[in-house]
């Protein structure tokens, strides 16, 4: 990057010190306005007690329900099922797979050959049985996958979370002996990066110290660690700045292992990033957009994918949402000077869904008004060539491995009603094969699925998926569930629903999936329309949808619930309390509410670029607009929400939940809060607590909108 002028530097610092500053005396003011601050101290001894009697009242009404049993069971024995498919990943020593079920409850990593998995038992290899290892250490382990050294695979960086949380600790594991390594890497629980240079070399991004981790909590120096060397030891190469979201290492292999370029990846806000490669004359800045990602090397090219519009220095200019790669070559000799070709554009419909690397292919599958297909990409004479993959039409069709050593990959196809399978493609040989298929959880043939359309308030077309039963009489009194998100440029794609079917459509319900801007459907635009001081515009649309469901007469407002997670436990924080006469149930899953304090809570400062900073006045006047934790007032009657947090969650904090909880009570509105003590950002550790969380919702869902 280019440094500015000093003038120009300055003369932005002033005018946003003195917004700051008319801001802080703003937020000082609503915390001492603030009765329920306690519960942001995460394992509190007040706070915890105030959780628990919060669970004890919850189980107490929603497991007295008779349906509480019974779902919990079915959704149990859905998600134990010894029939549900083992998703794998290729690797050189076999196929790899993470399994849980009734006897491995925390899991068991393990492989076996494609010979034995095309079987109807393969005979699996156990790797590392984590259950075991919680035994034998006495630690509540949560497995958190692995990093393996190329070309070999052997040797291992395996990850362990404590409980859920995101912060994990590092060991070295030897998959042939199936021991961790004596003596190996062990890197004590941090929020950390870490990447294999050579058998004795990391780079790795950390908590070296006092002023080494972002705002956010994630760290911004890079170092090299060295085979036996203290962590005090390790060489630093690269800084970032403590305003970034976070650094990490960069570490560009082809498929023989072979190390083109090392470096860091600074994320400077949540959708922009610098490269930095290290060369012989110093680190050197990649010339690409701040809103771009390095993919990976295919076919002898580097390819990368554009997020915004982008000509670079005397080239050819490339859309948003396009693909484009560089002669490996020529990059490694310049990369600041080689030259980009296009490898992919996306149409006005149409969005890169996933994307992968075999040996010497690329293969993409790509959305065109969500409904994906999957494609190969061929660099041969100079130009990429694309052949489709005649997978099953009018399903989701997702990537779920990619083969290094040969033109070898698998996809899952899925829709809402139809159960997922997993397909076998092999490139060299031109065949694909269903290789496997989910058994039915639930009777799909009362339902159908629609893909119909809302007007949102600014007129924009919001499409949304509708799973109904067929014989619906639309007159208003389906019960129905209205799924979002809206964020992040995060795809909401069909998928088979599962336990979701067996305990909510078959009892006659409908379920209904919003695809709102601010997510990825439509590529970096759809995202980008509704982004900071246009956030708005996604609590407009998931309304939006709410109102079409009405006037089309599926359903009404004493038989709507809204549900959503994470950013969508702020999509329906926002849909209920702008619009809490068109819900009767609202379950509010790991949720950020308190959109004034969010940047002090967890990893909230890493989402700025989002939703804007509360400290600066004019996007505090944004957030203040919408943050559902202050718009909650006595005057209004809200449907009873369920709020579901995690105690390990060191992503979303779950005083976000907590406090809207305590303050409902003290309106005084009905609620129901249940947090789970372990489980993280995913609310649920193991496949039982995974199916209490189903069984609560579900009860909780037929209690508000269903008749008895």
């Amino acid at each position: 990057m280019n440094t500015p002028p000093l003038f120009s530097a300055v003369l932005p610092s002033i005018t946003s010190a003195t917004s700051t500053a008319l801001s802080l005396e703003r937020t000082d003011a609503a915390v001492a306005d603030d009765p329920f601050l306690w519960l942001e101290e995460l394992e509190g001894p007040a706070a915890l007690a105030w959780a628990r009697a919060e669970n004890e009242k919850t189980l107490g009404v929603l497991q007295s329900d008779s349906r509480y049993r019974r779902f919990y069971e079915q959704g149990l024995s859905i998600l134990q099922s010894k029939e549900r498919i083992a998703y794998v990943s290729l690797k050189r020593r076999g196929l790899e797979n993470f399994w849980q079920d009734e006897n491995q409850v925390r899991g068991v990593w393990r492989c076996t050959t494609l010979e034995s998995y095309h079987s109807q038992d393969p005979q699996w290899e156990t790797i590392l049985d984590v259950d075991a290892l919680a035994v034998a250490e006495n630690r509540n382990w949560i497995f958190r996958g692995s990093s393996c050294l190329p070309p070999e695979e052997r040797r291992r960086l395996i990850s362990l979370s404590d409980g859920g949380k995101d912060a994990v600790s590092v060991r070295e594991f030897d998959c042939v002996t199936k021991t961790f390594v004596a003596d190996g890497f062990h890197l004590p629980e941090d929020k950390q990066h870490v990447g294999w240079v050579d058998g004795d070399t990391l780079l790795v991004a950390r908590d070296w110290g006092e002023g080494t981790l972002t705002q956010a909590g994630y760290p911004f120096v890079v170092k090299e660690l060295k085979r036996a060397q203290p962590l005090s030891e390790a060489r630093e190469i690269f800084r970032g700045e403590p305003t970034d979201v976070g650094v990490s290492p960069l570490v560009l292999r082809d498929s023989e292992g072979h190390i083109h370029a090392t470096g860091a990846i600074r994320a400077i806000s949540s959708f922009e990033s610098e490269y930095v490669v290290f060369r012989p004359d110093g680190p050197a800045k990649l010339n690409l957009p701040k809103k771009a990602a390095l993919i990976g090397l295919a076919g002898g090219r580097l390819v990368v994918r554009l997020d915004a519009d982008w000509t670079p220095p005397g080239g050819i200019s490339f859309a948003a949402g396009s693909l484009i790669s560089y002669d490996l070559a020529e990059w490694k000799q310049d990369p600041l000077r080689a030259r980009a070709s296009l490898v992919f554009q996306p149409g006005p419909r149409q969005a890169l869904s996933g994307l992968g690397a075999t040996k010497n292919l690329l293969i993409m599958t790509i959305l065109e008004n969500v409904q994906s297909k999957a494609f190969v990409y061929k660099y041969d004479q100079g130009a990429w060539s694309t052949t489709p993959i005649p997978l099953p039409e009018h399903a989701n069709v997702s990537l779920l491995a990619a083969s290094d050593q040969a033109d070898q990959a698998m996809f899952a196809v899925s829709s809402y009603l139809r159960p997922t399978s997993v397909w076998y493609f092999d490139a060299e040989r031109k065949s694909l094969e269903e290789l496997k298929t989910t058994p039915s959880a639930f009777d799909a043939s009362n339902h159908v699925v629609e893909q119909l359309e809302a007007t949102s308030r600014d007129g924009t077309s919001i499409p949304y998926f509708l799973v109904r039963p067929k014989n619906a009489r639309f007159d208003g009194a389906i019960p129905t569930l209205l799924y979002g998100y809206g964020g992040f440029q995060v795809s909401l794609l069909p998928s088979y629903l599962g336990p979701l079917g067996r305990l909510w459509l078959e009892q006659g319900n409908a379920y209904a999936v919003a695809n709102l801007r601010g997510g990825g459907e439509f590529g970096p635009q759809w995202h980008q329309a509704a982004q900071a001081a246009m956030k708005q515009t996604t609590w407009d649309d998931f309304i939006a949808v709410a109102e079409d469901l009405i006037r089309r007469k599926i359903t009404s407002p004493r038989r709507l619930g809204a549900i959503g997670g994470s950013q969508g436990g702020l999509l329906v924080g926002a849909a209920i309390t702008q619009r809490p006469e068109l819900f009767h149930a609202a379950i509010i899953q790991v949720p950020l509410l308190d959109m004034l304090r969010y940047t002090k809570l967890g990893a909230g400062a890493s989402w700025i670029g989002e939703y804007g900073d509360p400290a600066i006045a004019e996007q505090r006047a944004w957030i203040e607009g919408y943050s559902p934790y202050q718009k909650l007032v006595a005057d209004k009657t809200y449907p009873a929400p369920l709020i579901l947090t995690s105690t390990k969650d060191d992503r979303v904090h779950p005083a976000h939940g907590r406090k809207a909880a305590a303050k409902l009570a003290a309106l005084p509105q009905p609620y129901f809060y249940y947090e789970n003590i372990d489980g993280g950002h995913s609310a649920a550790a193991n496949l039982m607590e995974y199916a209490r969380h189903l069984a609560l919702e579900y009860t909780y869902a037929s209690m508000r909108l269903c008749s008895e």
